[in-house]
């Protein structure tokens, strides 16, 4: 029996959420997919510009907006059961740990933080709070990628032996995410989703980071490295590679190669559009297009039906822990030009294909005010 039902609480209770950070991808995917979820609602905003929280709080019909200087005063109002949040990656523990302090729950963007201390401070609140905390990783319930994942563990591509990812982006050199260093620069925001793609398609932890370069172009108009490229060691001898960019045009792919066959993702991390595969097993050669989800949506409501009914989420601190472990070691790679072998780390728990699947329909982006995507638009 559900905690809701135990205390007689009707099934059409909902999860009163705050925002906290409005930049491009809290206003654009998170804000207009809580309505749909059916267990959600938002019922505050947290942003440190009065504009724009005058406008999203009209947009969106909620009464109640609060500056930075004012999260406690929030925490304590008694007007919301959590929070997600959207705050660059160096202000997560910021917010995160005092909210899991006052008993909020907490949806926490990824990367969980910019180091795995601070995440480990993450998860030492979460852990003595009656809270719960979920790392935001959309894709652990997007219908593609675990189609994926359930292919892979039931041998369709035989013994995985390697996996190859690009994904890059355009972005625009004013953007903060090309002026605040390397916590928001390529590794530490698009690294995160071939790390996580190697560790959910293998089924296990990155040995050792082989190699790690970073490069910075001289035309790109960033003080940052703008490219890295990573080879990672697995168990059992077999690899995985990736490159990420904020300088490439947009490529969104991945390969993950078996004994037996292969999957080639392309759209591979994207949201708003179908994902699609092209299926290589023996000679056979398939093509399926995914139907596109509301991934944002879709992970709020998985995490409001953990917290209704008293469920541990699968992508929690361990999960963040697990990525930030391996940006680290790459970090240390690229800096001593050799190969840095990682602590043994163990994941206790991963995802569920089958009871983490969300099929939200995708909503139209929202009104943006006083912000902008990664490449200008």
């Amino acid at each position: 029996m559900s905690i809701a039902s135990a205390l007689g609480l009707s099934s059409d209770k909902k999860v009163r959420y705050a925002v906290v950070g409005a930049g491009d991808i809290t206003q654009q995917a998170m804000m207009p997919g809580i309505k749909h979820t059916g267990n959600s609602e938002l019922t505050a905003i947290v942003t440190g510009d009065p504009e724009k929280a005058k406008e999203l709080a009209k947009q969106y019909g909620v009464e109640h907006a609060y500056s930075y200087e004012q999260f406690d005063d929030l925490l304590k109002s008694g007007l919301i059961d959590a929070v997600y949040l959207g705050t660059p990656n160096w202000r997560h523990a910021e917010f995160a740990i005092p909210a899991l302090q006052a008993g909020i729950h907490v949806l926490c963007e990824k990367p969980l933080e910019i180091s795995t201390e601070k995440s480990q401070e993450i998860a030492e609140a979460a852990k003595v709070s009656s809270a719960k905390l979920m790392v935001a990783y959309r894709l652990h319930f997007e219908p593609a990628t675990l189609d994926a994942i359930k292919r892979i563990r039931a041998g369709e591509l035989g013994r995985i032996v390697a996996f190859t990812s690009c994904f890059t982006q355009k972005v625009d050199p004013k953007n903060h995410r090309a002026t605040s260093g390397i916590e928001a620069g390529p590794l530490f925001d698009m690294g995160p989703y071939p790390i996580n793609a190697i560790r959910y398609l293998f089924g296990t932890e990155p040995e050792e980071v082989v190699s790690a370069v970073a490069t910075r172009q001289p035309d790109s108009g960033m003080d940052i490295d703008d490219t890295w490229a990573v080879v990672l060691r697995m168990p059992g001898d077999r690899l995985a590679s990736f490159t990420v960019s904020y300088f490439a045009n947009s490529v969104d792919s991945y390969i993950v190669a078996g004994t037996e066959g292969s999957i080639h993702m392309s759209p591979a991390y994207g949201f708003g559009t179908p994902l699609e595969q092209n299926r290589t097993v023996g000679e056979k050669k398939t093509h399926e297009s995914f139907k596109a989800t509301d991934q944002f949506g879709g992970e709020m409501r998985y995490f409001s039906d953990c917290i209704l009914n008293d469920k541990e989420p699968e992508p929690n601190a361990e999960e963040g822990l697990a990525d930030l472990r391996v940006i680290e070691g790459i970090v240390r790679a690229a800096e001593t030009k050799g190969p840095v072998k990682l602590e043994p780390f163990v994941r206790t728990q991963r995802i569920d294909p089958d009871a983490q699947e969300q099929t939200l329909s995708p909503v139209k982006p929202g009104k943006e005010v006083n912000a902008s995507g990664p490449t200008g638009d």
